[in-house]
């Protein structure tokens, strides 16, 4: 109850502009940064530990309360502060506004708030590619991967993910700075969204018929290009997109001083504005297919726990044994 009510908060209140619990990690994980960097990955494991084991201690604490009130309510605050569905949707529209628009400038200002692509030479195809690929990989970082570690870990799960996602967003870079220190970070961020990016890709190709794609169409399209990706995890859920919504995504992407090359995937055309509120549709639906599956899954995981006897701590009829 208290994950369904965390994605019900989302959808009402999104992200507020100042004072985010994710933002206020991020200042004191930056400031963690100062105390212990160092141009290893020694140093890099000791910063995502000082950083991720206290917020996780902290998810731990918010299990500990008697009251089954509270402890939804403290579930429901927890999920509604790493679910990010809303605010992604709304960045996605206000660049289709944009774009639809004429607003070029507008555009490429607004597109920071997605990705970290340099917009300054981007056209109006370029940001609505790097809009549509930017929700489709962010739909699994901020909807169905919280939702999934929550299902799997609970409150702990939720901020732990959250924690790990945001520090890969900070350090998990490759350049002079971050290239081993930012390692743990990276690889960690692997790992957490391996299976959530590939539920990605699965709910994605399923719901193609609701944007006039074909999922038969879209499977095919994630199991041929999914692995081609630089990433082990966004490719998953780029190829998915592509396949359901019949684009082509891939390409030359611009990150400051860096140029990556990334092989194209899909069979359609390049995205056109109006493909950008079509990939937001997807994005939702997705995002609302993995908010029941986790609560399903929850629910099954609190009946299994509750009915393991007199010895159990879960919901069961025997209550806490004192």
């Amino acid at each position: 109850m208290g994950m369904l009510a965390g994605v019900a908060i989302d959808a009402v209140l999104a992200d507020p502009r100042r004072g985010h619990p994710v933002a206020l990690f991020g200042t004191a994980a930056a400031g963690m940064e100062g105390r212990v960097y160092g141009d290893s990955r020694a140093r890099g494991v000791l910063h995502v530990a000082l950083c991720v084991v206290p917020v996780a201690l902290l998810g731990h604490a918010a299990t500990r309360p008697r009251n089954p009130v509270v402890r939804a309510g403290l579930s429901a605050a927890a999920t509604w502060a790493v679910v990010g569905g809303t605010t992604l949707g709304r960045e996605g529209a206000a660049m289709a506004g944009f774009l639809e628009d004429g607003d070029l400038a507008g555009a490429r200002g607004r597109l920071p708030h997605l990705c970290g692509r340099d917009p300054s030479g981007l056209g109006e195809s370029g940001l609505a590619r790097a809009t549509v690929e930017s929700i489709a990989e962010n739909t699994s970082d901020a909807v169905v991967a919280p939702l999934f570690w929550g299902a799997v870990a609970g409150v702990p799960g939720l901020l732990a993910y959250r924690a790990v996602n945001t520090l890969d967003a900070m350090v998990g870079h490759r350049n002079a700075r971050y290239e081993r220190f930012g390692w743990a970070a990276a690889r960690l961020d692997d790992v957490a969204n391996f299976v959530p990016a590939r539920i990605t890709g699965l709910l994605a190709a399923l719901g193609a018929p609701l944007v006039g794609g074909s999922a038969r169409r879209a499977a095919a399209v994630l199991r041929r290009d999914g692995h081609r990706h630089p990433s082990p995890n966004a490719g998953r859920c780029e190829a998915a997109f592509a396949g359901a919504l019949d684009l082509t995504l891939g390409g030359v992407n611009v990150y400051g001083t860096r140029v990556e090359h990334r092989p194209e995937m899909g069979e359609g055309p390049a995205p056109s504005v109006a493909d950008i509120r079509r990939s937001v549709r997807l994005a939702r639906a997705v995002g609302l297919a993995a908010a029941g599956l986790a609560v399903l899954a929850a629910v099954r995981g609190s009946y299994g726990r509750g009915s393991r006897g007199p010895g159990s701590r879960g919901a069961g009829s025997y209550g806490r044994k004192g």
